[in-house]
């Protein structure tokens, strides 16, 4: 058993403080970035000064959830970890249609699968650097035709490989749908992390992906604009309480070069989580075995896995 980082496979015990969903290097398409010149992130050195202050702060690895379609960069991927010290954990798997469907209009969900298996089990294309999560997407209130192939192709390439599953939920939607055709699909529920849950559901929903025994992706955190971090902080708090303290995953999605330290120094950046949030559940009377357990022991089972 190991986690598979773009340098290749540690044991899950060298992790360390993760955060589970993050973009390294990423480019949206064309027509998106002549509309939002702050969309994207595409400097090597920003990424490396950036992650070298995560990692001063305690900081130690990053799971980089961008895909093929919006520009995964596995060498240069490999280069940033090189130079920061940070393990990074690179994706397979798609994006939701509004990046995926034009690439994946022909092609099966065996021939998904297929791709997803040699990402995780030989490599990348040709750069031998092996994916250590699988991606899966839906889209606002729905999943798409294309959208469920991914979904099955993720179930079938988790069953051959047992890689994790991590996901997108547009604006937290559709997250029990979601939950209910991944775990159809045939992937194991403590390897399924239904992401961006934190855009303010109802607190229901949480609780009835909790009781489904799926991890909880409370991974917009800093971005108030959404919800704010108290109420953040608050939901995990009465998680915690019922029992599902093992569920909860962490991190901030930061995909705009101006939610960056290196690029906004009146943000903290990848440090916000540990600067900010993290004392702000401490200050809900979240012990710091607890705490540990969020940052270090949750990520590390849930990426800790076989091929």
């Amino acid at each position: 058993m190991a986690v598979q980082t773009v340098l290749g496979s540690i044991a899950a015990h060298e992790l360390g403080i993760t955060a589970c969903h993050e973009h390294v290097l990423w480019h949206p398409p064309d027509a998106m970035a002549l509309e939002d010149a702050d969309l994207g992130l595409d400097s090597i050195p920003a990424a490396v000064a950036e992650l070298r202050y995560f990692k001063s702060l305690g900081g130690s690895a990053v799971v980089e959830m961008t895909t093929a379609e919006i520009g995964r960069s596995p060498l240069e991927l490999s280069q940033i970890s090189r130079a920061t010290g940070v393990h990074i954990i690179a994706a397979t798997g798609h994006h939701k249609n509004k990046f995926s469907a034009a690439s994946l209009e022909n092609q099966s969900v065996g021939q998904i699968a297929e791709r997803m298996i040699r990402e995780i089990t030989i490599g990348i294309g040709n750069t031998g650097i092996r994916a250590g999560v699988i991606k899966a997407a839906t889209s606002l209130h729905q999943a798409t035709e294309v959208e469920k192939r991914v979904i099955q192709a993720a179930g079938l390439a988790h069953q051959k490989t047992g890689a994790p599953v991590s996901t997108h939920t547009e604006a937290g939607t559709f997250a029990l749908e979601q939950a209910e055709m991944l775990l159809s699909a045939g992937v194991t529920p403590e390897k399924l992390l239904i992401g961006h849950l934190d855009r303010n559901l109802p607190r229901e929903v949480y609780f009835q992906l909790a009781k489904r025994g799926v991890l909880l992706g409370f991974d917009q955190i800093g971005k108030e604009q959404y919800w704010q971090d108290e109420q953040r902080a608050l939901m995990i708090r009465d998680l915690i309480a019922a029992g599902h303290l093992n569920q909860i995953l962490l991190s901030g999605d930061r995909a705009r070069k101006s939610s960056w330290k290196v690029h906004n120094p009146q943000s903290l950046g990848l440090g916000h989580l540990l600067l900010d949030f993290i004392p702000r559940l401490k200050g809900l009377g979240i012990d710091d075995a607890s705490i540990h357990t969020l940052l270090v022991e949750n990520p590390a089972r849930f990426l800790d896995f076989e091929p």
